[in-house]
């Protein structure tokens, strides 16, 4: 009892002191937020048949499944085309948003209105990676994914810095207007009867409410317990969703492959010649047909791929064999994005996949995309600040930034 009481308390204080994995949550916050945005930019002409009130899954159609399964949509809070146009408008720039990490706390509540908007008025579009999305954008939400590679650290380094050389840093007022914008978006939506179900309301509103609380509570130097009391319930909410995400992403490869284990195709080692050779999963014919010209190979990947799949929550705890599976699994997603066309279903699951990427790698990867951003900008006249670590930026530590 006396050994376990220090290993819990140890425990305790790293869930709440910070919030881990800064690195990992702002790769899967740029893989989530880029794959979105550059699926309705690509979409952007085929919009109006995917998910227009006048599309082949028409609004009354739309409107009387959720109306069945209460799923969230604004799209169906009216028939309008200038509402869709401003619905479709507002998810492309609430990506772009989070993708930048500018004001990520508010852009990622914005991010999962807009992905569960257009998915849930069009339940028909989709490759499977959807449903990915779909998950991990409210998972995003509860995450603390500005601290490094955003604009929100940027400029929480910049008022750091500013702070210690004894200049005065202005107040924010962007994050109290755009609060308070939402804050009548959400009533209005509200006191209408616009929502059918409680759930996405209540997290609206308790989200809303906690970052005006947040940024009463940051105004006040004297109040410092009670933002060390908000600072453990972020860490804690970050930490949980960081650990449900890494759940996910093994529960989506653990059934993937025990579901395979159990199809004959599967079992005889030709399931992945068939998909090579239907028109809808064949943009390059000749790469397919190159690839299935041997049945050793086909039946390489396709036990490979079984293998690898139901293997690697089982690899977690060994950190070699993990990363030795994970390049595995993110060499198949980007060659499933070419050769079956696929592009979007892939960077879904490598985002997913970058939640056990390796901090040291990611800090090296940083370093480099920092050393060639600073290079341009010499070239351009332009200066760049020196990259910072977390504990520099502190972006989760300023008002509505992070």
């Amino acid at each position: 009892m006396n050994r376990l009481s220090p290993t819990l308390s140890r425990g305790i204080a790293r869930v709440t002191e910070a919030a881990l994995g800064p690195y990992q949550s702002a790769v899967i916050r740029i893989g989530f937020a880029g794959t979105w945005l550059l699926f309705l930019l690509r979409e952007f002409p085929h919009r109006q048949e995917l998910y227009g009130p006048s599309g082949p899954w028409g609004w009354n159609l739309a409107k009387e499944l959720t109306d069945d399964n209460h799923a969230f949509t604004a799209l169906l809070w009216s028939d309008g085309q200038l509402w869709f146009e401003c619905c479709y408008a507002l998810a492309i720039l609430a990506s772009a948003a989070l993708l930048l990490g500018w004001r990520t706390r508010t852009a990622s509540l914005l991010f999962m209105v807009g992905v569960l908007s257009l998915q849930n008025r069009s339940v028909f579009v989709g490759d499977g990676g959807d449903n990915v999305l779909h998950l991990m954008s409210i998972y995003l939400v509860f995450t603390r994914c500005g601290q490094v590679w955003s604009l929100d650290a940027r400029r929480a380094a910049r008022g750091a810095a500013a702070r210690a050389r004894g200049e005065h840093v202005p107040a924010d007022r962007v994050g109290p207007v755009l609060w308070a914008v939402l804050g009548l978006a959400l009533g209005t939506a509200t006191l209408t009867g616009r929502f059918h179900d409680w759930l996405i309301p209540a997290l609206l509103w308790t989200a809303w409410a906690a970052l005006g609380l947040w940024w009463a509570v940051g105004r006040r130097a004297a109040w410092r317990e009670p933002r060390t009391l908000l600072d453990v319930i972020a860490n804690v909410l970050h930490n949980g969703a960081l650990v449900v995400i890494m759940a996910e992403a093994c529960l989506i490869y653990a059934t993937a492959g025990w579901y395979k284990v159990q199809g004959s195709r599967w079992q005889d080692g030709t399931a992945v010649y068939y998909p090579l050779h239907l028109d809808y999963f064949s943009p390059w014919p000749a790469l397919a047909d190159l690839m299935s010209s041997s049945g050793t190979i086909m039946m390489i990947v396709a036990y490979g791929t079984v293998m690898v799949q139901v293997a690697f929550p089982f690899t977690l705890f060994n950190r070699r064999v993990k990363n030795v599976l994970l390049v595995l699994m993110m060499t198949e997603h980007a060659v499933i994005a070419v050769v079956l066309g696929l592009p979007f279903f892939s960077l879904a699951m490598i985002a997913a996949d970058a939640v056990f990427l390796p901090t040291s790698f990611l800090r090296r990867l940083g370093d480099l995309a920092a050393r060639a951003r600073g290079r341009l900008a010499r070239r351009a006249g332009l200066t760049v600040p020196a990259p910072r670590s977390p504990e520099e930026s502190a972006a989760d530590h300023v008002g509505f930034s992070a």
